[in-house]
């Protein structure tokens, strides 16, 4: 099994430039050739077997959590939600075809911001954009009339609703 501590994406989750919390607007020639980098790996036979298991994840950078999914993405590998909680950027998870989630797990969604501050609208609906192009519909169409709306705080959804959406529920241990 994999996990975040495991190491096989640590390489990747540390940042083109020094960001802000979340969504941080980053140079895109720098981190266009990380993830050209990232991308020209050979996919992992191991990764490819195995599940990449997600306990409580609270978010994190925008940009680490791009790279993070397209090793994912890339290498094929079945992605479990399993923790108690997964806010803000783990939500993006959601959006890999090969994902399932625990119906006791709690997503927790926000709109992008820095550092808790809004951002300039031009800025907020670009990011908003690229965290909902990682949702599945119908999560999709509400994070983008609904939930990208409140920054402070998360509107909370239990694994069960999104399970109800289309997203498959993670096999019992």
């Amino acid at each position: 099994m994999l996990t975040a501590a495991s190491g096989l994406w640590a390489p990747f989750r540390k940042p083109c430039v020094r960001p802000t919390r979340h969504t941080a607007r980053f140079p895109a020639s720098l981190c266009g050739v990380v993830m050209a980098m990232a991308a020209a790996l050979p996919p992992s036979d191991v990764a490819a077997q195995q599940s990449y298991v997600v306990g409580s994840d609270r978010g994190g950078f925008l940009h680490d959590r791009l790279i993070e999914l397209e090793n994912l993405r890339r290498n094929g590998v079945q992605v479990e939600i399993r923790g108690r909680v997964c806010y803000s950027t783990c939500t993006m998870f959601l959006g890999l075809p090969k994902t399932c989630v625990t119906p006791d797990t709690v997503f927790g969604f926000h709109g992008p911001s820095r550092s808790g501050r809004r951002l300039a609208q031009r800025d907020f609906d670009y990011f908003s954009q690229v965290m909902a192009d990682f949702y599945p519909e119908p999560l999709k169409t509400w994070f983008m009339q609904k939930g990208r709306n409140r920054v402070f705080g998360v509107h909370k959804i239990k694994g069960s609703e999104i399970i109800r959406m289309g997203v498959p529920a993670c096999r019992t241990a």
